[in-house]
């Protein structure tokens, strides 16, 4: 599995681990039943403290997207399908728009006037 953080990025880091995790399940690189590496290698991986990777872990698995087994680690227990999947596009779709000086209301009115 490969993750990317942007360092840039204003939101904290279990954040962008727990969009990484839900994207790559969203696409398909994660399919339910697969298991993910440890937190540990996770971490190395992307250079960040362990305690970060596994508060993303939990996030995910508090929205049905991570199933924990004592002694299994972590698998992917569901497609990251509808409303997860999209709640992560609109955040960032927010923050973009955020970046650019609109606010919640203005990207409110932009999505109403689409047909």
């Amino acid at each position: 599995m490969l993750l990317t953080l942007d360092l840039n990025d204003a939101r904290p880091l279990h954040e962008q681990v727990a969009a990484a995790i839900r994207r790559a399940i969203g696409e398909g690189s994660c399919a339910p039943g697969d298991r993910l590496p440890p937190a540990r290698e996770l971490a190395q991986a992307l250079g960040i403290n362990t305690n970060t990777v596994l508060r993303a872990l939990r996030d995910l698995r508090d929205e049905g997207l991570l199933e924990f087994r004592r002694g299994r680690g972590v698998s992917v227990a569901g497609v990251a399908g509808g409303r997860a999947l999209l709640v992560q596009r609109a955040r960032e779709l927010l923050e973009d728009a955020q970046r650019h000086g609109y606010g919640r209301e203005d990207l409110i009115t932009i999505l109403e006037e689409l047909p």
